[in-house]
């Protein structure tokens, strides 16, 4: 099934949409996302139940789905922890910034814990008060929401706690993550609120896309009307999900709600080396940041700037039939009014 949440109060009215997005219904089994979580054994057939209504166009109150009215399926969430499963991503952007990478990143998984406090929605402007200095990049990724996990959950547990998956821009200000990463205490301001997907679906939507703990399709991205990338979101996955999940709960239990991140979506071409540009015949990029360290292995140096005031970026996923999964994730640069 396919759950969004609209715009209504801090955290949204929750909706039951149809697979083809085009139609939703205000779900009764539960008034938000989180509430539906807390329950999910109990609330899910539930809501099902409904969808199977929707989809055969008898339930009650049907209305045209309209992403610009969506927050965040989940607009705001107790636990958001991303990592990195794309190591390949996590090389390129260190070396952008003089640091090296520690051979256990490719064996040891890398998460960071983000903030969930306020997420914003699918079509909501990235506002910010600088756009020389900032370094702003979007970063396109995808998501999973969890029930409740154990510490020390086995990866089978990890799997099975997936209550759904979204996609979500991971916004990064890469002009104030190393000084800040310099003080050895982490993320923080260079990590503003991100955005996700107007819907998020339960696993069985995905078909054979989902694959060993991996979604099997390209991240497409656009940037300003232009194809900028499209990674195949099942290849160069170091760690699947079910091992971030557990990576993530070893050493505490995750509640209902956890959202946990893949990190970058990233390829290498077929020589190992960095992935090129869409027009140098690859698959493109799912950040700014990475093209530039690349721009700058090819050319000798960086030539695309970060985003700029303006500036608009579009993230979806499409099925086999090209039709979105997700919605896309579709944001305009502005610069924040007090």
């Amino acid at each position: 099934m396919k759950l969004a949440s609209y715009k209504a109060g801090r955290d949204g009215q929750l909706m039951i949409v149809s697979a083809d997005l085009t139609k939703t219904i205000k779900a009764h089994a539960a008034p938000t996302l989180q509430a539906a979580l807390d329950e999910w054994d109990k609330v899910a057939p539930q809501l099902e139940a409904e969808y199977k209504m929707l989809i055969k166009g008898e339930a009650e109150n049907i209305l045209a789905f309209d992403a610009a009215k969506c927050a965040a399926p989940l607009p705001r969430a107790y636990q958001w922890a991303d990592g990195s499963a794309y190591v390949n991503h996590v090389e390129l952007v260190r070396k952008a910034r003089g640091a090296v990478m520690p051979d256990s990143f490719w064996t040891d998984p890398l998460i960071y814990q983000g903030g969930s406090d306020k997420f914003i929605g699918p079509q909501d402007d990235i506002e910010m008060p600088d756009d020389d200095n900032f370094g702003i990049d979007m970063e396109a990724e995808w998501v999973a929401i969890t029930n409740e996990v154990p510490m020390g959950a086995t990866l089978k547990q990890a799997e099975q706690s997936i209550c759904l998956l979204m996609l979500v821009n991971d916004v990064s200000l890469r002009g104030l993550i190393p000084a800040e990463l310099a003080k050895g205490f982490g993320f923080f301001q260079s990590k503003p609120s991100s955005a996700f997907s107007p819907v998020a679906v339960t696993i069985d939507e995905l078909g054979t896309a989902w694959q060993d703990g991996k979604l099997c399709l390209p991240m497409c991205v656009d940037y300003n009307g232009q194809a900028f990338g499209r990674a195949e979101a099942g290849e160069d996955m170091t760690f699947n999900m079910p091992t971030l999940i557990a990576h993530a709960a070893k050493t505490r239990p995750l509640g209902a709600g956890t959202i946990i991140g893949s990190g970058t979506v990233s390829n290498r071409d077929k020589k190992g080396g960095p992935g090129k540009p869409i027009d140098e015949g690859g698959r493109g990029y799912s950040c700014i940041a990475e093209l530039r360290m690349v721009e700058t292995i090819l050319h000798g140096q960086a030539k695309t700037p970060f985003m700029k005031f303006g500036d608009r970026v579009k993230i979806d996923m499409l099925d086999a039939d090209d039709k979105s999964i997700f919605g896309a994730i579709d944001q305009q640069v502005t610069q924040y009014k007090p």
